[in-house]
């Protein structure tokens, strides 16, 4: 009987790594939009058997975007327009008409008027003004980042918010779990013994930090009595302050935001907030419109890898096909898909004028190596880019036509569009989109225009190391 079974073993192992491959397989198939995943991992599961399943498995599948609609559709029922009214009258410009209504088929939530937005530059700026909206505040605050140093600057947010709470007001504060490591010990103690509400956003079971890990909660979002917000790139580092002239300073954008599009900040805070807690906000505290008070037309956009996977990329490809005469861009990350690319030459064909700025130095250099290696597909056809010097700048920012704006939290990249958690605002307003535009242009006149040349002339071993990080794109 032992003989037989020993006899047979070889061929029931076969059998069951025949079935876990046709089984991974078919999963692939059904679940995979991209084609060059889906023949990248059939591949690995057949040349590679069992442990390519198994990789799969641990990777492959988007568990996170099942369990963030089903915590969606559990807790936020109470979250939603119902409350919201829109306005009667919407004034686009004639040539985004078409646009807007793209965004609209894309975005469930409604554009929406009398905003005020006021950009924020550098912590010099922007924590000041958040600090001060925090001790005002009276009833609630709500409040989320990527990153949160315990340093001086995080240390000025945790004194004000601990004295928020002590006074009542109602705070709660979503760190991202990497982030949270960038500084130890972690910020949260300090805040969790002050008596604030602490949640980390999805906790990972890797021991230290890596700025190369994907699905994180990339968003920044303060609201303060579910009236005033802040939104943008900025997380609570103290090199953001650069009037302390430290070593390690770079440079950011951030804004203050008032009026009916605060609502869709706080709508997105709660979300995030039942996702990691189960617990949804009080009646009061459902998302309201608050007055309007100014001129700038404007609406949330959330992405991530959940319902909202891949909205921001379409959005951004039906901007740059909108555009007709400019279009400005600032990103410390730049490393577009080969279809971004192709519509951004397309743009640049059409007449339109493309302006990237980039910063010279990265804090990544695996990024800065695989950026540098597009660059010469973007310049082909006339897009100009542009390397602004030192500090390192994180300054996030897309206009179009000088009037339409994108601002928040995302760069182009792949982690970006299609693997962490983004919040950005798109605004319609010309007014607003001079005074960022002139912010652009100040960064254009310091800069380095990079010539063809420049990236053709690079050394062999420069190509090889630029092309092989670029093969990493997906990850960095």
């Amino acid at each position: 009987m032992n003989e037989t079974l020993k006899a047979l073993l070889p061929q029931f192992i076969g059998i069951s790594v025949f079935i876990i491959s046709c089984i991974a397989s078919v999963h692939v198939i059904l679940n995979k939009r991209d084609t060059k995943a889906t023949v990248g991992w059939i591949g690995l599961i057949w040349l590679v058997p069992v442990l390519g399943s198994l990789l799969y498995m641990l990777l492959g599948i988007n568990r996170i975007r099942r369990r963030a609609k089903d915590l969606r559709v559990e807790h936020m029922d109470s979250v939603s327009h119902s409350g919201l009214e829109v306005a009667d009258h919407i004034d686009i410009p004639d040539n985004f008409t078409g646009f807007s209504h793209l965004v609209s088929k894309i975005i469930s939530k409604p554009l929406l008027n009398g905003n005020v937005l006021q950009p924020l530059v550098n912590g010099d700026e922007a924590y000041p003004a958040m600090i001060g909206e925090i001790d005002r505040a009276e009833h609630s605050i709500n409040m989320m980042t990527y990153i949160f140093d315990r340093d001086r600057a995080g240390k000025r947010f945790v004194d004000s918010l601990v004295r928020a709470a002590r006074r009542g007001v109602k705070v709660r504060i979503i760190i991202d779990d990497v982030g949270a490591r960038y500084s130890f010990p972690p910020v949260t103690g300090l805040l969790r013994r002050g008596g604030v509400k602490v949640s980390r956003f999805l906790p990972t079971m890797l021991p230290w930090r890596t700025p190369y890990v994907n699905l994180r909660n990339h968003r920044k979002i303060l609201v303060i009595d579910n009236q005033k917000g802040f939104t943008g790139g900025m997380n609570i580092r103290e090199g953001l302050m650069l009037k302390e002239k430290l070593k390690h300073s770079f440079q950011d954008l951030h804004f203050s935001v008032e009026g009916p599009v605060v609502s869709h900040l706080q709508e997105v805070f709660f979300t995030d907030w039942a996702f990691c807690t189960g617990e949804s906000p009080e009646a009061d505290e459902i998302p309201l419109l608050s007055e309007a008070s100014g001129t700038t037309i404007a609406r949330g956009i959330p992405d991530g890898p959940d319902e909202d996977f891949e909205k921001l990329q379409w959005i951004v490809h039906g901007a740059l096909m909108a555009a007709r005469s400019s279009v400005l861009i600032a990103t410390p990350y730049f490393i577009p898909d080969s279809s971004l690319i192709k519509t951004i030459n397309l743009a640049a064909l059409r007449g339109v004028q493309v302006d990237i700025i980039l910063p010279a130095v990265s804090n990544l250099p695996l990024v800065k190596w695989a950026s540098t290696d597009v660059l010469g597909q973007i310049m082909e056809h006339g897009s100009r880019v542009w390397l602004s010097p030192p500090p390192f700048d994180h300054s996030k920012l897309m206009i179009v036509d000088d009037v339409w704006t994108l601002l928040g939290s995302a760069n182009w990249d792949t982690r970006s569009f299609r693997l962490n958690f983004e919040f950005n605002l798109e605004c319609y307003d010309k007014t607003f989109a001079a005074s960022l535009k002139e912010i652009i242009r100040n960064k254009m006149a310091h800069a380095h225009r990079v010539t063809p040349d420049e990236v053709n002339g690079r050394s062999l071993p420069v190509k090889l190391r630029d092309g092989i990080a670029r093969l990493f794109s997906p990850y960095l």
